[in-house]
């Protein structure tokens, strides 16, 4: 953008010039399969962010060559898939990039600068078969500039173990407390009724018999009588992330 501007300051190119190139400056094609919005994290202050699941490998590769100077995030990146492109992923990426993979939460992280911390959000699962949804959660909120506390296997089941949990992330000032939940999905609700921050709900796909595949948990949130809860859907710790950084943005600027 400055280099535009500045042609446009030195006579170089016409005001039509540049106000076409700056309308199209944001915007990587890769032949006729994907259009990478390099500018996504500027204007939004999201990540960019591919979800892996539908493309083959090759365009996989090439979305992450083109992402050299921004960094990106893949997710739904199987573990089995990762070792086989492993080899071409270091193939392409430039020096100035940093990587990270996750096996559990099927997410691999490529940087190219160091995250700018904002503020602190807690992380809570009901039960260990949650963890996959909320690691993906950790790793977006980090990537997005957020100290993550974070407490595992604390569900209704045995609710003893949440309280002192609860109790040391408001010690420590979280801004948000996003809580990943399957089976019945009472665990946002018993959160919210306990805390004076936003609630961030994650309903997951874990259950059987009625609660298999997560619509009981995700109705179970939606109806919630405690207020303050928000609620995403099924596994999609991605969102819950994103939602919990653009709240402590928003209080930053207020």
């Amino acid at each position: 953008m400055k280099d535009i501007l500045q042609k446009l300051k030195n006579g170089e190119i016409s005001v039509e010039s540049a106000e076409k190139m700056l309308r199209n400056d944001h915007i990587v094609e890769l032949e006729d399969f994907a259009k990478m919005d390099i500018h996504r994290e500027l204007r939004t202050g999201i990540p960019e962010a591919v979800f892996a699941e539908g493309k083959d490998d090759a365009e996989l590769l090439k979305i992450i060559k083109s992402s050299s100077n921004n960094g990106i995030i893949v997710t739904r990146l199987t573990n089995k898939r990762y070792q086989q492109m492993e080899e071409g992923i270091n193939q392409v990426l430039t020096p100035n990039m940093a990587i990270e993979y996750n096996q559990k939460a099927r997410i691999l992280v490529i940087r190219t600068q160091e995250v700018k911390k904002i503020g602190k959000i807690g992380l809570i699962t009901a039960g260990t078969s949650d963890i996959p949804v909320a690691e993906e959660t950790r790793i977006v909120a980090e990537e997005s500039g957020c100290e993550v506390l974070k407490s595992y296997d604390v569900g209704v089941a045995g609710i003893h173990r949440l309280f002192s949990q609860i109790r040391l992330m408001l010690d420590a000032d979280v801004e948000v407390i996003v809580v990943v939940a399957g089976m019945e999905g009472a665990l946002p609700s018993v959160v919210a009724g306990l805390v004076d921050v936003p609630v961030v709900g994650v309903p997951t796909s874990v259950g059987y018999g009625v609660g298999e595949g997560g619509f009981t948990a995700l109705y179970a949130m939606l109806q919630s009588c405690a207020p303050g809860i928000a609620v995403v859907n099924i596994d999609n710790g991605f969102g819950a992330a994103i939602f919990a950084s653009k709240i402590i943005k928003s209080r930053k600027r207020s």
